[in-house]
């Protein structure tokens, strides 16, 4: 195990700001008057408690440059608020986006942090009405939000489902059709079992075979990609990270797995390129 005095993404990982952004993305700040690539997505993107994410790996198989715009703890939300983060997308020649989560952005049931789209600043009235049973007094965290509506799964569950389901496709799909940059759309499926076991219960709250091809037409390219935490893919020695985050670095994905998506990219994207 690699244990490393560290910040919440890794050891050494160095964050930057770009004017106008209030986001921290991985890496050194890059001058943006030469060519460039863009990868943006959420913690796989960023790289938490890696040494090289994909991003990295690619700029040097692909002998271009490569920016990660990938940030800790953002998801739809942060794409869909941050409009210098879109200005910096439509600079690139091309850009890869790895397809957020279903439960980082504020609908009708929820509101979340602009950037830090994993937390929940409040419940609304249609929520608290929908399940007036329950306290939300407590629930700081989307994915404690949705264990809480989880444990009552009745047909109201599907309501709120529903609801993130339309969100998500109207949010992603305004933030696609707002950029000039071929996108090429990563659906990276992380899962926290074994290859082919059966998933958790909250495994099926996510993005479907639907919601991706609903945006994928407004895409240049989707590349599907399966892998699991490194707590499952016996990777952890080779992870980054301090004394008391193990429990963490066990829920993301390794240098392998990293290694596995830029495989996958690197065909589509000397297609665009």
């Amino acid at each position: 195990m690699s244990y490393h005095q560290t910040s919440s993404g890794g050891p050494g990982h160095e964050v930057c700001q770009y004017e106008g952004s209030r986001m921290w993305f991985r890496g050194t700040r890059r001058v943006l008057d030469q060519p460039y690539a863009a990868c943006v997505g959420g913690d796989e993107t960023f790289g938490r408690f890696v040494d090289r994410p994909f991003p990295a790996i690619l700029e040097v198989g692909l002998e271009m440059r490569v920016l990660n715009f990938g940030c800790l703890f953002s998801g739809v939300e942060a794409l869909y608020q941050d409009k210098a983060l879109r200005e910096l997308l439509r600079g690139a020649d091309l850009c890869v986006l790895q397809a957020p989560g279903l439960l980082g952005q504020s609908n009708h049931f929820y509101r979340v942090h602009r950037r830090r789209n994993d937390r929940v600043l409040a419940p609304t009235e249609d929520l608290i009405g929908l399940y007036p049973e329950i306290d939300f007094t407590e629930v700081h965290f989307v994915r404690h939000l949705m264990t809480c509506l989880n444990k009552i799964r009745d047909a109201r569950f599907e309501v709120v489902l529903d609801e993130l389901r339309r969100n998500w496709i109207r949010k992603i799909g305004e933030f696609l059709q707002g950029l000039e940059t071929p996108v090429i759309l990563l659906r990276l499926q992380v899962l926290q079992g074994e290859l082919g076991e059966h998933p958790s219960d909250l495994a099926y709250v996510g993005v479907t075979d639907q919601m991706i091809a609903a945006v994928s037409t407004l895409c240049a390219d989707t590349v599907d990609v399966k892998t699991q935490v490194c707590g499952r893919s016996d990777e952890i020695e080779d992870m980054l990270f301090g004394t008391l985050q193990q429990p963490m670095a066990e829920h993301m994905i390794g240098p392998a797995a990293h290694r596995a998506i830029a495989a996958k990219l690197m065909g589509p994207i000397r297609n665009l390129h």
